[in-house]
């Protein structure tokens, strides 16, 4: 008896010493959050694995499980090809593009800081109402655009109701959105160019070309990386554009995986395809992005 009350002291003692530490109480600040993003973050993410299998509308009782048929079907669904298709091109437009004009964004050219505070406006703007003024922009009939070609002689556009034009006005329209955030992040890292290193190149006698090329690219590199892979991660996971100014159309000619992935969730209530379609792109984003990394690491210089 006399051991089992030493024990107990000793055992509470340390209790209040665990619940004393300041590890305890970060965990108990942290928990709920911790909480929150399983509940909504990794349940759902398990959830929508395990319906990749199966045939399930959130409707009917029974899922029975289909194994692999989800997967099979949108390797032969024709629309998933188009939507992987137009992913790809929009990847392609928006990247280099947003990337560009930020980089162009910097020079020290007239009027630049106007130019610098439209594109930095961009960042404060809703997609909702970047989206409206683009619709009204392209509009075919009474558009500000066709208005300014029919003034040097160029024929009246469809832009958003032409197939052919309507996923180049969605990359202007992301682009003109995205190059405030990669000129904030290009600006951050020209200001962390040493200036020391730009004085002695111009004493060497290098002019203003060599320079960016040699000393200014080179160490803009690791923010060229950074984002090129946040903006292809962005461009791969298209959807608000989409939804808010053609919603796929017309023809499909806009339709990319997430909005196909919508569609089928949420219009088709086919939930199962949606998960499988959802997990494919999940992979092409891991794989291209490891792809990135791999390819970056050669050309990006990190300052010691």
């Amino acid at each position: 008896m006399a051991d089992l009350a030493v024990r107990r002291p000793r055992r509470s003692g340390a209790v209040r010493r665990v619940v004393a530490s300041d590890h305890f109480t970060g965990w108990a600040f942290v928990t709920p959050g911790v909480v929150i993003i399983l509940l909504f973050g990794a349940v759902p993410i398990v959830w929508s694995a395990v319906m990749s299998f199966q045939r399930n509308n959130l409707l009917s009782p029974s899922t029975p499980f289909v194994g692999l048929a989800n997967y099979r079907q949108m390797a032969r669904d024709p629309v998933v090809a188009q939507a992987i298709q137009h992913t790809l091109v929009y990847t392609a437009l928006f990247v280099p593009g947003a990337m560009i004009l930020a980089v162009a964004m910097n020079r020290q050219i007239r009027f630049i800081s106007v130019y610098r505070t439209a594109a930095f406006a961009t960042m404060a703007i809703s997609t909702i109402s970047e989206a409206i003024v683009f619709i009204w922009l392209f509009d075919p009939s009474y558009g500000v655009v066709n208005y300014f070609l029919s003034r040097v002689g160029v024929p009246q556009q469809q832009f958003l109701n032409s197939p052919s034009e309507a996923l180049f006005v969605i990359a202007a329209m992301t682009i003109w959105g995205w190059t405030g955030f990669a000129v904030v992040i290009y600006l951050a890292a020209l200001q962390a160019i040493p200036q020391s290193l730009l004085e002695a190149a111009a004493i060497d006698g290098a002019g203003p070309w060599r320079t960016f090329r040699r000393i200014t690219l080179p160490l803009l590199s690791p923010a060229s990386l950074f984002l090129a892979v946040w903006l292809t991660i962005n461009a791969l996971q298209l959807f608000d554009e989409v939804y808010l100014s053609t919603q796929g159309g017309p023809l499909n000619a806009t339709t990319v995986l997430v909005y196909y992935l919508y569609n089928q969730a949420f219009q088709q209530f086919n939930f199962g395809y949606a998960s499988a379609i959802a997990y494919f792109l999940f992979l092409v984003i891991i794989v291209i992005t490891a792809i990135q990394f791999r390819v970056g690491r050669r050309f990006t210089h990190y300052r010691s």
